[in-house]
């Protein structure tokens, strides 16, 4: 399971891994923790360490540009935060706005979380067709927004507990 994000040296999401990788970097001394878990700390014989959420590499990775985030049902899924499109109930599937049979594709635009019930009520047919209305509209997220959410520490700004960086 991916669950703790990995911040370049500069602060730019790269990547999510899992909570092992994360201690083993920080272990390493290649890289620091920047948000842990609250009241979770992992304990050894020699040592303990606050469970990292957010690590932050020491020394700068080049990573080749990334101009879009490639779409997933997951990445659906954490971008609705898990609630339907239609209801705003929890969110299990997901729906495509344009159906699949009548050319929409699967594309960060055209698909939406949504709960059983109205995916199976809206079937094959539009929302117009089916009388039925999106709460809110789909978006492409950037990368960087993708993997923040994806790890769900994503509030729409900045991270939690963060202060706001100012510009420059």
């Amino acid at each position: 399971m991916r669950e703790t994000l990995v911040l370049n040296a500069s602060f730019e999401p790269l990547a999510t891994v899992s909570l092992r990788r994360a201690v083993v970097l920080v272990l390493q001394d290649k890289a620091v923790v920047e948000l842990a878990r609250p009241g979770l700390r992992l304990h050894s014989s020699a040592m303990e360490l606050p469970a990292p959420q957010v690590i932050r590499l020491r020394r700068y990775v080049r990573v080749p540009f990334r101009r879009r985030a490639p779409w997933s049902r997951r990445g659906v899924l954490a971008r609705d935060r898990h609630r339907c499109a239609y209801c705003g109930r929890r969110a299990t599937t997901v729906d495509h706005v344009l159906p699949r049979s009548r050319g929409g594709g699967d594309t960060w635009l055209n698909t939406v979380a949504a709960c059983a019930e109205d995916n199976h009520r809206k079937a094959d047919r539009t929302p117009e067709q089916a009388g039925m209305r999106l709460l809110r509209r789909p978006f492409e997220p950037t990368p960087s927004d993708a993997l923040l959410l994806s790890v769900g520490v994503y509030d729409g700004e900045r991270l939690p507990g963060w202060p706001a960086v100012p510009a420059a």
